[in-house]
Protein backbone atom coordinates (compact mmCIF):
# COMPACT_ATOMS: atom_id res chain seq x y z
CA UNK A 1 0.00 0.00 0.00
CA UNK A 2 1.05 3.69 -0.45
CA UNK A 3 1.87 6.26 2.23
CA UNK A 4 -1.28 8.51 1.18
CA UNK A 5 -3.14 4.96 0.61
CA UNK A 6 -2.05 4.30 4.68
CA UNK A 7 -3.23 7.33 5.91
CA UNK A 8 -6.31 7.46 4.29
CA UNK A 9 -7.32 4.04 5.80
CA UNK A 10 -5.82 5.31 9.11
CA UNK A 11 -7.84 8.53 8.89
CA UNK A 12 -11.27 6.07 8.27
CA UNK A 13 -10.26 3.90 11.11
CA UNK A 14 -9.61 6.85 13.68
CA UNK A 15 -13.04 7.98 12.30
CA UNK A 16 -14.80 5.15 13.08
CA UNK A 17 -13.19 4.65 16.06
CA UNK A 18 -13.75 8.39 17.30
CA UNK A 19 -17.83 7.93 16.62
CA UNK A 20 -18.26 4.65 18.14
CA UNK A 21 -16.60 5.17 21.50
CA UNK A 22 -18.92 3.80 23.43
CA UNK A 23 -17.34 0.09 21.72
CA UNK A 24 -14.00 1.56 22.67
CA UNK A 25 -14.07 2.37 26.65
CA UNK A 26 -10.24 2.14 28.13
CA UNK A 27 -8.95 2.33 24.59
CA UNK A 28 -6.44 4.86 23.30
CA UNK A 29 -6.72 5.61 19.38
CA UNK A 30 -2.98 6.54 19.83
CA UNK A 31 -1.99 2.83 20.85
CA UNK A 32 -4.21 1.56 18.21
CA UNK A 33 -2.23 3.12 15.54
CA UNK A 34 0.77 2.54 16.58
CA UNK A 35 0.26 -0.96 16.12
CA UNK A 36 -1.53 -0.60 13.01
CA UNK A 37 1.98 1.48 11.36
CA UNK A 38 4.00 -1.44 13.25
CA UNK A 39 2.06 -3.96 11.27
CA UNK A 40 1.66 -3.03 7.26
CA UNK A 41 0.24 -6.20 6.38
CA UNK A 42 -2.40 -5.86 8.44
CA UNK A 43 -3.65 -2.42 7.25
CA UNK A 44 -3.79 -4.42 3.90
CA UNK A 45 -6.41 -6.65 5.53
CA UNK A 46 -8.63 -3.66 6.94
CA UNK A 47 -8.33 -2.23 3.92
CA UNK A 48 -9.54 -5.54 1.87
CA UNK A 49 -12.46 -5.33 4.49
CA UNK A 50 -13.08 -1.66 4.04
CA UNK A 51 -13.16 -2.37 0.43
CA UNK A 52 -15.66 -5.10 0.67
CA UNK A 53 -17.83 -3.13 2.51
CA UNK A 54 -17.29 -5.20 6.04
CA UNK A 55 -16.41 -1.12 8.49
CA UNK A 56 -13.95 -2.68 10.36
CA UNK A 57 -13.24 -1.16 14.10
CA UNK A 58 -11.65 -2.23 16.74
CA UNK A 59 -14.00 -4.21 19.40
CA UNK A 60 -11.61 -5.88 21.81
CA UNK A 61 -8.15 -5.80 23.59
CA UNK A 62 -6.51 -8.32 24.68
CA UNK A 63 -4.10 -7.70 27.48
CA UNK A 64 -2.60 -10.31 28.04
CA UNK A 65 -1.18 -10.57 24.22
CA UNK A 66 -1.21 -6.87 24.10
CA UNK A 67 -3.40 -6.97 20.90
CA UNK A 68 -6.60 -5.08 19.27
CA UNK A 69 -9.11 -7.26 17.59
CA UNK A 70 -10.95 -5.31 14.56
CA UNK A 71 -14.04 -6.65 13.51
CA UNK A 72 -16.24 -6.34 10.44
CA UNK A 73 -19.05 -3.95 11.85
CA UNK A 74 -21.19 -2.91 9.06
CA UNK A 75 -24.79 -3.43 9.88
CA UNK A 76 -25.19 -6.32 7.50
CA UNK A 77 -23.06 -8.96 6.26
CA UNK A 78 -20.59 -6.97 3.87
CA UNK A 79 -21.78 -6.82 0.98
CA UNK A 80 -18.66 -7.66 -1.17
CA UNK A 81 -18.72 -11.03 0.78
CA UNK A 82 -21.92 -12.50 -0.34
CA UNK A 83 -23.84 -15.07 -2.01
CA UNK A 84 -20.34 -17.49 -1.37
CA UNK A 85 -20.47 -21.07 -0.14
CA UNK A 86 -18.63 -22.12 3.20
CA UNK A 87 -15.48 -23.51 1.88
CA UNK A 88 -13.81 -24.38 -1.40
CA UNK A 89 -14.59 -28.54 -0.50
CA UNK A 90 -18.51 -27.35 -0.79
CA UNK A 91 -17.57 -25.23 -3.93
CA UNK A 92 -16.21 -28.17 -5.63
CA UNK A 93 -18.79 -30.19 -4.49
CA UNK A 94 -21.35 -28.28 -6.52
CA UNK A 95 -22.54 -29.69 -9.86
CA UNK A 96 -24.12 -26.62 -11.06
CA UNK A 97 -25.06 -23.41 -10.14
CA UNK A 98 -21.68 -22.46 -8.43
CA UNK A 99 -21.26 -19.38 -6.61
CA UNK A 100 -18.24 -17.30 -7.78
CA UNK A 101 -15.88 -18.85 -4.57
CA UNK A 102 -16.13 -19.64 -0.65
CA UNK A 103 -15.94 -17.26 2.21
CA UNK A 104 -12.53 -19.47 3.39
CA UNK A 105 -10.78 -18.57 0.24
CA UNK A 106 -11.89 -15.44 0.52
CA UNK A 107 -10.94 -14.44 4.19
CA UNK A 108 -7.26 -16.19 3.45
CA UNK A 109 -6.54 -14.04 0.30
CA UNK A 110 -7.96 -10.65 2.33
CA UNK A 111 -5.65 -11.78 5.41
CA UNK A 112 -8.25 -12.50 7.90
CA UNK A 113 -10.06 -14.89 9.99
CA UNK A 114 -13.89 -15.59 9.84
CA UNK A 115 -15.32 -14.71 13.02
CA UNK A 116 -15.90 -17.91 15.61
CA UNK A 117 -19.05 -18.50 17.58
CA UNK A 118 -17.86 -16.85 20.56
CA UNK A 119 -16.24 -14.16 18.63
CA UNK A 120 -20.03 -13.69 16.66
CA UNK A 121 -21.36 -13.34 19.86
CA UNK A 122 -18.65 -10.58 21.06
CA UNK A 123 -19.59 -8.90 18.37
CA UNK A 124 -23.12 -9.19 18.73
CA UNK A 125 -22.91 -8.00 22.41
CA UNK A 126 -21.67 -4.52 21.41
CA UNK A 127 -24.64 -4.29 18.73
CA UNK A 128 -26.58 -6.14 16.84
CA UNK A 129 -25.56 -7.29 13.50
CA UNK A 130 -27.34 -9.14 10.72
CA UNK A 131 -30.91 -8.47 11.27
CA UNK A 132 -31.77 -8.57 7.56
CA UNK A 133 -28.69 -11.43 6.52
CA UNK A 134 -26.12 -13.89 8.03
CA UNK A 135 -23.08 -14.89 8.31
CA UNK A 136 -20.91 -17.80 8.06
CA UNK A 137 -19.01 -18.81 11.15
CA UNK A 138 -15.59 -20.69 11.52
CA UNK A 139 -17.00 -24.09 11.99
CA UNK A 140 -15.79 -27.26 13.88
CA UNK A 141 -14.32 -29.84 12.44
CA UNK A 142 -16.98 -32.52 13.55
CA UNK A 143 -19.84 -30.34 12.03
CA UNK A 144 -17.85 -29.58 8.55
CA UNK A 145 -16.82 -33.77 8.10
CA UNK A 146 -20.74 -34.60 8.19
CA UNK A 147 -20.55 -31.86 5.24
CA UNK A 148 -22.35 -28.40 7.34
CA UNK A 149 -21.23 -25.34 8.30
CA UNK A 150 -22.71 -22.92 10.85
CA UNK A 151 -23.73 -19.56 10.63
CA UNK A 152 -25.17 -16.77 12.91
CA UNK A 153 -28.50 -13.91 12.82
CA UNK A 154 -29.89 -11.46 14.97
CA UNK A 155 -33.66 -11.79 14.85
CA UNK A 156 -36.55 -11.60 17.52
CA UNK A 157 -33.54 -9.68 20.29
CA UNK A 158 -31.65 -12.69 20.01
CA UNK A 159 -28.45 -14.32 18.31
CA UNK A 160 -29.04 -17.37 16.50
CA UNK A 161 -26.41 -20.06 14.90
CA UNK A 162 -28.13 -22.34 12.63
CA UNK A 163 -26.68 -25.43 10.53
CA UNK A 164 -27.03 -25.85 6.25
CA UNK A 165 -24.91 -27.60 4.35
CA UNK A 166 -21.71 -25.79 3.49
CA UNK A 167 -21.77 -25.88 -0.27
CA UNK A 168 -25.19 -23.77 -0.11
CA UNK A 169 -25.20 -20.00 -0.70
CA UNK A 170 -27.18 -16.78 -0.55
CA UNK A 171 -27.29 -13.06 -1.19
CA UNK A 172 -28.30 -12.79 1.97
CA UNK A 173 -25.04 -14.51 3.49
CA UNK A 174 -21.76 -13.28 3.73
CA UNK A 175 -19.04 -13.38 6.45
CA UNK A 176 -17.66 -11.69 8.41
CA UNK A 177 -13.94 -11.55 9.50
CA UNK A 178 -11.35 -9.88 12.62
CA UNK A 179 -7.99 -8.94 12.07
CA UNK A 180 -5.95 -9.06 15.78
CA UNK A 181 -3.07 -6.08 15.93
CA UNK A 182 -0.20 -6.63 18.52
CA UNK A 183 3.48 -6.62 17.78
CA UNK A 184 4.88 -4.30 20.34
CA UNK A 185 4.43 -3.61 23.75
CA UNK A 186 2.68 0.01 24.15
Amino acid sequence: MSKDANEELLHTLKTRFNKNSVVHQGMDWAKVQEKLRANPQKLRSLLEMEKTGGEPDVVFYEPQKDEFWFMDCCKESPTGRRSLCYDQDALLSRKENRPNGSALALADSMGIEILCEEEYRLLQSLFPVDTKTSSWLKTPDSIRKEGGAIFGDYRYGNVFIYHNGAQSYYAARGFRGVVRVSGIKL
